[in-house]
């Protein structure tokens, strides 16, 4: 970022300006917690109470309403972030009909058969940030537009060799248009190094425990959106460099040999520094403190089309995809145990327990509490107080969750037997 943006963002000359009214936001769909919260009895989170880490309540649902697979559910609002819960949670049963083609040589248009041809659940959770807005109208409508998808290709995924080889693996790892890897050249000088990713869903088993999901952020994402910004330079508006440098340059290391990276590197190599690169790097921060353009922390999701830098009209949404990562577990070969169960959570779990200690609490709850016909909704609101520093937690390292936290445990065993289930 340009010295003169810094002068006119952080060193105001004159009297500061009066600030600016804040805007009214409007949503398609209005504020509200799941359904399946409803009769739970706990306040919106808007007390004063509620705001204390101590006493803010965890909501699930009452007793008697089952969800999906009997699975649990649990959410605690965050502390003095913002009046509202950005987190939304969704779960239902998905009933997808077959699409048939019209029988007549004029008839072009498809049609739904009366009948179901398939059916499967559905679970999610999104987390909304600058508000709650577009991870409620997700929330709302996610569903049906996957509903109408997999209807176009039912046929495909039942079939004896479906399209996609659904062996586990992950299947769009990546936007298409960026997927080609380049090599490094021979004549750089290469220094390797990792990078974390973090998980959003783990399954646990008895013996072990396997990430389905990793969140991505600017780090994760480094050489894509840096290709974006070499392919489109116009869209750093001068203002931003695109390469990355490990920590932020100053005017005093000009004509300095100093490492950087750039989008057909995975490592590291040298570089005299110009002036150029004195401009805020596109991407700064190491691992959750990862930022894109200084801004968000998170680099693919829905919504941000009106998100820009601020005081600036540099938009973030064209270096933002909403290509989902796919992972598909077939239950027939996996062959799922008793207290098998996938945990599904927002980042306010990751962010103070890792997949272990979730593993851990996970296998010791379900081994104490095998004749609770309500144990997995137990289990949700027993890890999210495992976030919240209380005295009857588990994990006693004295770590607080301030962000809002929601929690889904599916259990897998008996479910699709007696038919493919993938």
């Amino acid at each position: 970022m340009s010295a003169d943006w810094f002068r006119r963002r952080f060193l105001p000359r004159g009297p500061l300006p009066a600030p600016r009214p804040p805007r009214p936001r409007t949503s398609p769909v209005p504020y509200r917690r799941p359904r399946f919260l409803r009769g739970s009895g706990s306040s919106s989170g808007t007390n004063d109470a509620s705001r204390r880490p101590d006493a803010r309540p965890v909501r699930s649902p009452v007793r008697g309403r089952s969800l999906p697979w009997n699975a649990g559910y649990a959410e605690i609002i965050n502390a003095e972030k913002s009046e509202f819960n950005e987190d939304q949670a969704a779960c239902g049963k998905l009933c997808i009909r077959r699409c048939e083609f019209g029988v007549e040589e004029d008839q072009e248009w498809q049609t739904l058969c009366s009948e179901e041809f398939l059916t499967g659940h559905y679970w999610a959770l999104f987390d909304g940030h600058g508000g709650p807005a577009a991870a409620i109208l997700a929330a709302n409508t996610l569903h049906s537009c996957l509903r109408r998808q997999l209807e176009a290709v039912v046929e495909g995924m039942v079939a004896t060799q479906p399209p996609m080889h659904l062996s586990g693996c992950c299947v769009c790892p990546s936007d298409p248009q960026f997927v080609e890897e380049k090599g490094i050249r021979t004549e750089d000088l290469v220094i390797g190094a990792l990078e974390s990713a973090f998980q959003e869903a783990i399954l646990v088993r008895r013996d072990e425990v396997r990430p389905l999901s990793s969140e991505f952020t600017p780090e994760t994402e480094r050489q894509r959106i840096q290709q974006l910004a070499f392919i489109y330079p116009e869209l750093l508006a001068g203002e931003f460099t695109r390469l990355e440098f490990p920590r932020r340059l100053k005017g005093d290391d000009l004509g300095q040999k100093v490492l950087f990276r750039d989008h057909h590197m995975s490592g590291w190599s040298y570089k005299c520094v110009e002036k150029s690169d004195l401009k805020y790097p596109l991407i700064h921060g190491q691992g959750r403190q990862a930022r894109l353009l200084g801004t968000l922390a998170v680099s693919r999701g829905l919504g941000d089309h009106q998100l820009r830098v601020l005081d600036t009209n540099i938009q973030l949404k064209p270096f933002l995809l909403s290509v989902p990562q796919v992972t598909v577990l077939n239950m027939d070969q996996l062959e799922p145990q008793e207290e098998d169960v996938v945990v599904m959570a927002t980042d306010g779990l990751w962010d103070v327990l890792s997949n272990e200690q979730v593993a851990w609490l996970v296998r010791s709850f379900l081994l104490g509490n095998r004749e609770d016909p309500h144990r997995f909704s137990e289990l949700a609101k027993m890890l999210i107080r495992s976030t919240q520093g209380m005295d009857d937690s588990p994990i006693q390292e004295g770590q607080v969750s301030y962000d809002d936290v929601s929690v889904f445990v599916i259990p897998l065993h008996h479910q699709g037997q007696g038919h493919s289930s993938r």
